[in-house]
This record gives C-alpha cells, structure tokens and sequence, in this order.
C-alpha cells in the first residue's frame, strides 16, 4: 500500500536503492556461486583494523564502565575531553586556532550533517553540492524541507567547476556542501578551487540577511595517497563549517562518533553552536556514544594503516587498465569512479554482474556514464577479478 509512508520518504528510497540493491544482489549470488566466486566491490565497509592500541583503550575504558555512571549520559555536544582533543587536532588539520566549545560531538557525519540542516534550513531553501556525490545527502536535506541541487563537475578527475557553482547560486540558495576526499570519485578538491570558491560564496553573501554557509564533509580526510594534502577549509570564509568521522580513520564505523566545527570567526556562531546541540538532542541522537568517545578522545592522533589501503588502489588500477577501463586514479578515499564503455552505466554494471561482479552505476551519485568500485576487500579478490573484468568488457 503506497499510503503507508510519505511521498517524500518513497522517493528517497527510491533514489537511495542502488547501492542496496546491488547489496541485494550480492546476497544471492553468493549464495548461488559461492561467496569465494563473488568479487563484490559494492560497499564501502572499512575492513583495515582499528589501531593497535585501541585494545589497551577499550580496557581502561572497562574499568571505569563498571563505575557509577560510567556509561551513563554526557553532555549533549559530548564529553569535555573529547572535544578538547578534537580541537587541538582540529586546529592542527584546519590551520586555525579551535576551542572545544567549537566542536560538537555528534554520532558520526551523517549525525552533524542531519543536525546542522535542521537547525538552518527553512522548506525550500537549497544545497547545492558538486556531482558525484554521497547518495544520502538528498535525504539528509529534504527531511526539512531542504532541496539538493547538484552541479556537475568537471571528469575525468572531478574537480569542482566553480563558475557553474557560482552560477546556480540563487535566492534560495542556503549551502554549499563538498566533500573531499570524495564519495565517490576519490578526487581531492585542489586548494586554488576551494579559494575560487570561497571568494564567490563570499560576494554572494555581502548584504544577505541569511548567509551561504560552506560546509565542508571530510570523513574521509586521512585517507589520501601519493602524498596529497587535503587542503584546509576554516580559513577560507567565516560562514565554514567543517564535519568528519572517525569510521575511516580509525575504523570505528560501528561506534557513530564524528563531530562538527563551527568556524569561530563566524558571526554569532555561538547562536549556531548551540542550535546544533539542541537539535543533536531532539533528533534523537541525544549524545554520540560514550565509549566511542572515548576512544577517540585517546586515538585521535593515530589512524589505520593507509599504505594497506593504497596497495589495493595500485592493484586495482592495475586491474582495470588490464582490462580496458578508463578512470581517473583516486587521490584519497577508497574508490575507484571508473566510466562505463559506452556511456550506459546500468548496461556496465549488468555486465561485471554477469560475471560475479558486484559495482554501483553512477546515476545512484548523480552521474550517469561511471561506475564506482570499492577497495575495502583483500588484495587478493582484486588480484583474483582480473580475468572477469576482461570477460566483462569483451562481452
């Protein structure tokens, strides 16, 4: 019955199901073939272990557990010792001095995502955000009435195309949201973009009772190779807010710990601060989770082994360019973006299923024509799909 859920709700389900889908489909071909014939590069799912001394942590942690209220309730905006330690580390990514009272502690960023959109966006106000992205993002927006408006970026490599940017910035417009590194071209938006950028939300903004605030997605900020640099963002106008994770880095996807950053030089920024813990409690989400927080608290200057991540993109490149598949090698995050032979990315993607692999069509990040392809599986199923992605593209 269609009249179960809203209207809005089947349509973010609708546009959110590629990815869930090929899960699906993943699912019963394994269950058919064998999981050890199904190469499945569909999902995201950080597999590279949590740090070494996370072991140690959890221990202390444990024995202050069995404490009175040692798992009990904290702070809406979290725990004052993790948010000192995220801004010292903050500052340090961020180039710019940070207090904890600019850091709000929020069950990952999804969660600072979700929280900072009801607290600043009124029905029909718009996000506008360079394409590809996170296929989410719509959802997040339109629970209140947001609107996302995507821009096509520049291909093969995806970096932003600021005077397209610039040009669908309107009366509406409310955000600008990037993501960088990027879910899911693995590209790293180059420092002299991000300035070009920052100067045109800053024109736009001149005389606008409510401003375009840039809000910057960085879960993926420690995973970047070859010695690329993600460059910082707080510096680059007042109205920046900046939101991460640590699923990635520390591999602690499942504890929902992230955090978001107001600018300090952001006028009346408290005012938003403290909207953004109100809403982190009314949502639900109440506190992230204190063991979670912790943890970060005690790791937030260490991170997985990238090196194991980046040998599985030289692999994986190698593989692909066996094959025929042009792509743009990805600077950081755990993608590939690979464009479809053809141009027809649901033909593409029904041909590597054909021959057990698992890929995501473009369309399901707002670019039709590619592909993407995860790396968080063994070296050795990359190595192992060789022969299949050249069946695929000969087929």
């Amino acid at each position: 019955m269609s009249g179960v859920v809203t209207q809005a709700v089947r349509e973010q389900m609708a546009g959110a199901s590629w990815i869930r889908r090929m899960f699906e489909a993943g699912i019963e071909l394994k269950q058919k073939v064998g999981a050890e014939n199904v190469f499945d590069f569909s999902l995201g799912n950080p597999d590279v272990p949590a740090p070494a001394r996370t072991r140690e942590v959890l221990l202390q942690i444990a024995e202050q557990a069995v404490k009175p209220l040692g798992l009990g309730y904290c702070p809406n905006a979290g725990r004052p010792a993790t948010r000192a330690a995220l801004a010292r580390k903050l500052s340090q990514e961020q180039c710019t001095p940070v207090a904890a009272s600019d850091v709000v502690v929020t069950c990952g960023a999804a969660g600072a995502l979700t929280a900072f959109f009801r607290a600043v966006l009124e029905p029909g106000d718009e996000v506008i955000v360079p394409a590809p992205y996170f296929v989410e993002y719509g959802a997040y927006c339109g629970h209140f009435g947001g609107v996302l408006r995507p821009v096509q970026s520049r291909p093969p490599d995806f970096q932003i195309d600021v005077p397209a940017l610039a040009a669908a910035i309107g009366p509406c417009t409310r955000v600008v949201l990037i993501n960088s590194p990027n879910n899911p071209a693995g590209c790293i938006y180059a420092r002299e973009a991000l300035e070009a950028l920052a100067q045109v939300l800053t024109a736009a903004n001149a005389g606008r009772e409510r401003p375009i605030f840039l809000v910057s997605d960085e879960p993926y900020r420690a995973l970047a190779y070859d010695g690329a640099v993600v460059p910082p963002v707080l510096p680059l106008t007042p109205y920046t807010v900046v939101v991460g994770s640590f699923s990635k880095s520390l591999a602690l996807a499942g504890e929902r710990v992230g955090y978001l950053l107001v600018n300090p030089a952001m006028p009346d920024a408290k005012s938003l601060l403290d909207a953004v813990v109100m809403t982190n409690r009314t949502l639900g989400f109440v506190n992230a989770p204190v063991i979670g927080q912790a943890l970060v608290e005690h790791l937030v200057d260490e991170q997985v082994d990238v090196t194991v991540y980046d040998a599985r993109r030289r692999e994986m490149a190698r593989v692909l360019r066996a094959a025929g598949i042009r792509f743009a090698l990805p600077q950081g995050a755990f993608y590939f973006f690979a464009e479809a032979p053809g141009g027809d990315d649901l033909a593409c993607v029904k041909r590597l299923l054909e021959q057990n692999i698992l890929a995501v069509p473009g369309r399901g990040f707002g670019c039709p024509g590619y592909f993407r392809l995860s790396f968080t599986v063994p070296i050795q199923t990359i190595t192992a799909s060789a022969d299949a992605f050249v069946r695929a593209m000969r087929s």
